[in-house]
């Protein structure tokens, strides 16, 4: 399999054609700067069909399932994101 690697720019301007190539079988390793961050492979499936479970009789629908609360973190989620995000962490 031949591999190509593409910076996210790239990746998003040329969306259309670097899914040609992948689907003639060439996997996409995609870049951010030189630091490889993900792979877009070709799929290889079985050719069966994606099966759909139906919930259970008597299961809560998603309505009535209550969420975890949310975390209490000693900092600002937003500011550890922009953190990550430029680097400073």
């Amino acid at each position: 399999m031949t591999t190509s690697a593409v910076r996210i720019a790239d990746l998003k301007s040329r969306f259309s054609q670097h899914l040609r190539k992948e689907r003639a079988g060439r996997s996409i390793t995609v870049l951010d700067g030189s630091t490889s961050i993900a792979r877009i492979v070709p799929y290889e499936g079985d050719g069966g069909a994606l099966t759909i479970r139906h919930p259970l009789s008597g299961d809560p629908s998603l309505k009535q399932i209550l969420l975890p609360p949310p975390l209490k973190l000693p900092r600002d989620i937003i500011v550890l994101l922009l953190e990550e995000r430029h680097g400073q962490r």
